[in-house]
């Protein structure tokens, strides 16, 4: 990792490969000298103004035609002097660059560094810098709008008013250490309780929410259930746009589950095409249906593909005690034979849609109704309270852990000593969320899995 922050970062900050523009992004103090001597500058540049020039080498050499844009410092991502270079996207211009730029006496970046010094700057907290890494991986549009709701700071201000009313309840707490043989006045004991019962729920909601993150992170995990030549695979080809399964009139042809991802609306879709259920005849079809049973667990929504020219299969129990109205839709597929059997009374209260994956008829039915089942399950759920971090999603365990036990410890009146310990446990645990810590080996391991120039 860096060797401080005296030092000068150059990396690249646009993706590798040939492209329009490729931007360089250099951060330190030696930003202004290197914008003077670059450019040929007497005066300083202004701040925030983007100028074209030439890319003059140490050697003399005019690398390539650029636009700069000089920041100063603190008013900078990274709260540091900083210098972002625009040039052609060639890779051997961008390479050249940054060698002349290495020659000149910067460094290369390491991954992350750049979000790390805003960070380590007090130009953002914890949860904004992790935010960065969410919006760059982000794979929907939920996602997006809950990564840049933490980058602006959302997550951090709850956290902060939290922290706030914990640090009142620790001060009225340890008020009465020095003085032990003082009792909590019963008014003030009980108003500081229900304070606790307020975090308490408030992080509850929080963690409840990490459910919804993972659903942004991975995907919503959709299963595709059916019997063998129901047309899973059809349905699955016909959502992704392009033959990834074959289709066969032979059964058991899916003897493994395929996995691929759709955008439907603003959710990303994780699909997963399983075998065929029915009593298998060969050992390698058995493993494939056992593995469908497996995966009802795993998934979050069910699309059960049915024939619609047939009656309706008996299902595994394994599987029918995972169904209900609200998480699988039943598709009768095939509709375009006519002759459509009706469903059996136990389906008849989940949305159910005719299609036919052939001619795709009933395709944009079928979208509607899976973006409705999904937000219908997170109606509730505010844009600003949606936990999309691991991390985060295990410190607030153990503050709730702690803030659940000071509370209890208060009403059963135990030593004011016990109840400020738990107190701090609780503040400790905000504090690893928002970064008020002294961990280098922590802060090395997280932005060690950035990409280069951010």
């Amino acid at each position: 990792m860096a060797t401080g922050q005296t030092d000068t970062i150059a990396a690249a900050a646009t993706p590798k490969g040939e492209s329009a523009i490729a931007m360089i992004r250099i951060s330190g103090p030696a930003c202004l000298s290197l914008c003077k001597a670059i450019f040929n500058r007497q005066a300083n540049p202004e701040p925030r103004h983007s100028y074209h020039a030439s890319y003059q080498s140490q050697a003399g050499d005019i690398l390539d035609d650029v636009i700069y844009c000089y920041f100063q410092e603190p008013n900078s991502f990274s709260g540091e002097d900083t210098l972002e270079i625009s040039c052609h996207g060639n890779p051997l211009i961008v390479a050249r660059v940054l060698e002349d730029l290495i020659a000149r006496g910067c460094r290369t970046a390491d991954p992350g560094e750049f979000t790390r010094r805003a960070f380590l700057n007090g130009r953002i907290d914890l949860t904004q810098a992790e935010a960065v890494m969410e919006l760059i991986q982000a794979r929907s549009d939920k996602a997006i709008q809950a990564a840049n709701n933490q980058l602006k700071g959302a997550f951090g201000r709850q956290l902060g008013a939290l922290k706030d009313d914990l640090i009142n309840s620790i001060a009225f707490i340890e008020a009465y250490i020095d003085f032990p043989e003082e009792d909590l006045p019963k008014e003030q004991k009980a108003q500081h309780i229900v304070r606790l019962q307020r975090l308490i729920d408030f992080c509850s909601r929080l963690i409840d929410s990490s459910k919804y993150g993972a659903f942004l992170r991975d995907g919503v995990k959709t299963l595709i259930l059916g019997e063998p030549n129901a047309g899973k695979s059809s349905l699955l080809n016909c959502l992704l746009g392009f033959e990834r399964a074959i289709v066969s009139e032979e059964p058991g042809t899916t003897r493994d589950f395929l996995r691929e991802r759709i955008i439907i609306g603003p959710h990303s879709i994780q699909l997963m095409d399983t075998a065929g259920l029915r009593e298998a005849e060969t050992g390698i079809e058995m493993a494939g249906i056992r593995k469908t049973i497996e995966l009802t667990e795993e998934a979050d929504i069910f699309l059960l593909v049915l024939d619609a020219t047939l009656p309706c299969p008996a299902l595994p129990d394994e599987i029918r005690q995972r169904l209900n109205p609200g998480n699988c839709i039943v598709l009768q597929n095939k509709a375009d034979l006519g002759n459509i059997v009706a469903l059996d009374a136990e389906f008849q209260a989940f949305p159910n849609i005719l299609i036919s994956a052939l001619n795709r008829t009933g395709i944009d039915t079928l979208k509607t109704e899976v973006m409705k089942l999904i937000d219908s399950s997170f109606s509730s759920q505010e844009d600003d309270l949606i936990l999309v971090n691991a991390r985060h999603s295990e410190a607030l365990k153990s503050l709730l852990s702690c803030l659940v036990a000071a509370r209890d410890k208060l009403e059963s009146e135990d030593p004011a000593e016990l109840i400020a310990s738990d107190m701090r446990g609780a503040l400790d645990a905000i504090g690893s969320i928002l970064g008020r810590i002294d961990n280098e080996a922590m802060l090395d391991r997280l932005f060690s899995t950035f990409c280069i120039g951010k």
